[in-house]
């Protein structure tokens, strides 16, 4: 990653939400291939995991603060005592199960907490020095779910595709988005926004579909899907998708957004058998069987959206973003991961969480 600009030496980021899936692996790229130094603010909810920065807290320019993003007091207070360059807010509630269950927590977070992030933002933004206040960004990341259901097959999420969120966690990502684009043509607060696919790689929660789906196999237990399992989803590894992150935060225009696809799509039925078929070669079943026979079909979620897909063509052509990992070379790599670290995700799946949920797929 060019260290020049944004990311040398002496530079501050702050990443909210570092202790979660995408914002962890994002701290952990930043400390291992800049010379920045970063602050991690995260709420550390019930999928906040600071284990998963085992590799980065010890390193000098690595800190943690704990807050709420909707705590104006302690988010005014890390402005004044971090003094970033640029903030990268992922902090975010994000599983969609969870606000169908229960709203309120997703409107707090991402639109109360955006809201909160941008004004601090601002009001800090203000009384920098003239370069200072030149080179300052913001980048907001987001979701595909925004954009609702695609349903053409051969149709594609572009940044110019009308918002049509269908669950409270979409929803709720819309609005910050809505407040972040208001930010900058209103107050002039040099804003960047990504609309990313769904992720999967190391250190997922674990009711997430591929993290259940591989811990569910080697326990036994069934591998639920949600109706025919027809449900279709772009899938970008995560290092691809922070990769994207430091090229826009670095080099994107000020004002724009930018979609991160990974053109893997895939129905959550094909993305079960492959992590099956991968269990079969890497850690066969006592029996000889395969672990696809644990599939079952369970009752479809509420307003399930049928197929999303991005189309990153903005964020090729302009900065020169690709993808390193397809599907396959990426699910082995995951699959091969959860294989290997059992200390990282034990602990997580002797808990509260420890199978009871059947929810599946962000």
């Amino acid at each position: 990653m060019d260290c020049d600009g944004i990311f040398k030496s002496g530079k501050k980021i702050m990443v909210t939400g570092g202790a979660g899936f995408i914002g962890s692996a994002l701290v952990r790229m930043l400390i291992r291939e800049t010379h920045c130094q970063v602050l991690n603010v995260d709420k550390l909810t019930y999928a906040g995991n600071l284990s998963s920065l085992r590799e980065v807290d010890s390193c000098d320019r690595y800190a943690f603060l704990q807050a709420d993003i909707a705590d104006e007091v302690a988010i005014t207070k890390a402005f004044e005592e971090f003094q970033p360059d640029g903030v990268m807010n992922l902090a975010a509630e994000s599983h969609v199960d969870r606000s169908i269950d229960g709203a309120k927590p997703f409107m707090t977070t991402n639109i109360l907490g955006t809201y909160t992030m941008l004004e601090c933002a601002r009001q800090y933004w203000e009384t920098l020095n003239a370069d200072r206040k030149a080179d300052f960004r913001f980048l907001h990341i987001s979701t595909d779910e925004v954009f609702g259901s695609l349903p053409d097959r051969e149709a594609f999420f572009t940044e110019s595709t009308p918002y049509d969120p269908r669950s409270p966690y979409s929803a709720s990502k819309a609005s910050g988005d809505h407040l972040v684009r208001a930010w900058h043509h209103t107050y002039g607060l040099p804003t960047l926004l990504t609309n990313c696919s769904n992720n999967y790689g190391p250190y997922h929660f674990p009711e997430k579909l591929i993290p259940l789906v591989i811990l569910n196999a080697l326990d036994g237990k069934p591998l639920p899907i949600y109706g025919k399992g027809d449900n279709i989803r772009d899938w970008l590894y995560v290092d691809d998708h922070v990769r994207a992150l430091m090229l826009v935060l670095a080099h994107g225009h000020v004002g724009e957004s930018y979609n991160v696809g990974g053109h893997n799509e895939r129905t959550n039925l094909e993305v079960v058998q492959t992590v099956c078929s991968i269990l079969d070669e890497l850690q066969p079943r006592a029996d000889g069987a395969s672990y696809a026979r644990q599939i079952v079909h369970v009752a479809d979620r509420p307003g399930h959206d049928q197929r999303y897909a991005i189309d990153p063509s903005k964020l090729v052509g302009e900065l020169g973003w690709r993808a390193q990992e397809d599907f396959e070379s990426g699910i082995r790599k995951t699959v091969a991961w959860y294989l290997e670290n059992e200390w990282w995700w034990g602990p997580i799946r002797s808990g509260k969480y420890a199978g009871e949920r059947l929810g599946i797929v962000k």
